[in-house]
């Protein structure tokens, strides 16, 4: 009997001393709930952007603050119910990244902070009344997106300027839909370009929708921004350059893939913004007391590389402002 006493009272002692371990292990302090729209793999770099901007106001993953991570991984009807966890986990504060996420975000909660990134226009979005004021529970940043649509025409008919039709990808569903499109029609209209709107919301509808572009014969292609879009730069970078056909996207991802040209916002500065957010309302502050910050850095970024394999010389004046050029 002593034996089996013994053997229980050290089997108690072990499941006590591995649970201190496991505590132990745990960072002390608030837990961030972190929703993504897109693949959390294919937005390792942001991620990485928002732990800066965290780091710099004193957290550190691991250290004194926990992070839960949720993807999407660009099925946006995902995202309410994600939302839904993070909120019933109690995270201290939940950061909701990329355009789609801000609104099943605000209707997961009224109480708990929200930070989010968005490419569009917060107010028409409905996320928040003022920019200077948001008030309620929700800040954020913005970043150039929608509105650089006319920017990424003008550049595409500069570096092939003998497109007589250009392509435009949209996604149908997308939550920027309405504004992508109506910023393309008016920078076709005023550049006097004939474009074909063409549309992809899953990755087989990526694969499909280059025959088409083919067979529409469009001497080059712009890509509308969207999240989904973001979590297939690569892809999309990969079969513009197999097919032969010039394309413009917003992010560098696209052109280090292979894509021709990118022009945009700059996500990842947009992403430090709201992890220094972050970190501010964690050490206190209020979200409606925080101006919603908008990132007005704009970016190039040029490859080389496959230019020469498509034929296309990039004109000096678009080198000359280019961030970066790919060789």
């Amino acid at each position: 009997m002593a034996d089996v006493t013994r053997r229980s009272l050290l089997l108690t002692t072990g499941a006590l001393l591995t649970a201190r371990r496991t505590l132990a292990q745990q960072p002390a302090g608030p837990v961030i709930g972190f929703l993504n729209g897109a693949s959390y793999e294919l937005s390792k770099h942001l991620v990485q952007a928002f732990h800066r901007g965290l780091n710099e106001t004193g957290f550190s993953e691991g250290r004194n603050v926990r992070i839960e991570y949720r993807s999407a991984e660009g099925v946006y009807s995902r995202l309410p119910g994600l939302a839904a966890d993070l909120v019933a986990r109690q995270v201290s504060v939940l950061v909701a990244t990329g355009t789609p996420t801000g609104l099943p975000a605000k209707a997961a909660t009224s109480t708990i902070p929200i930070v989010f990134v968005t490419g569009s226009d917060p107010i028409e979005q409905g996320l928040v009344t003022s920019l200077s004021r948001p008030g309620a529970n929700l800040t954020g940043a913005t970043t150039l997106a929608v509105e650089m649509g006319r920017k990424r025409l003008e550049l595409i008919r500069e570096v092939v300027p003998t497109a007589s039709l250009v392509g435009v990808l949209i996604n149908p569903t997308g939550p920027n839909l309405k504004p992508v499109l109506a910023n393309v029609h008016a920078a076709a209209g005023a550049l006097g370009v004939s474009i074909r709107i063409v549309h992809a919301s899953t990755e087989r509808e990526v694969d499909a929708v280059f025959p088409t572009l083919a067979q529409l014969r469009v001497g080059a292609l712009v890509i509308g921004t969207d999240t989904f879009f973001n979590s297939q730069s690569g892809k999309l970078g990969g079969l513009t350059v197999q097919r032969g056909l010039p394309a413009i996207y917003q992010y560098r991802e696209f052109v280090a893939a292979g894509g021709l040209l990118s022009y945009g916002g700059s996500i990842t500065d947009a992403y430090r913004l709201v992890g220094v957010y972050t970190g501010r309302i964690l050490k206190g502050e209020k979200p409606g007391d925080l101006p919603v910050q908008q990132s007005t850095k704009a970016e190039l970024f040029v490859n080389l590389k496959t230019a020469k394999a498509l034929g296309v010389t990039i004109p000096p004046s678009v080198l000359a402002r280019a961030d970066e050029v790919i060789e």
